[in-house]
């Protein structure tokens, strides 16, 4: 289950992208029982945008 607090939300995506747990976001949310749009847009009212190139989060 991944947190609602897009911070602790941000911290734990962040980990498993870095760490190669998953392909992409996508991947990784399909393995959470997550949606991917969601998680973008939770992340993006707090100014964070994926970069699929970098497969992270960064700061808008």
């Amino acid at each position: 289950m991944l947190p609602k607090d897009p911070y602790m939300l941000l911290s734990v995506i962040n980990t498993a992208l870095r760490d190669g747990k998953y392909a992409d976001l996508n991947a990784l949310a399909a393995a959470n029982g997550a949606d991917g749009k969601n998680i973008e847009d939770t992340l993006a009212k707090v100014g964070y945008i994926y970069d699929a190139g970098r497969n992270t989060f960064l700061q808008k």
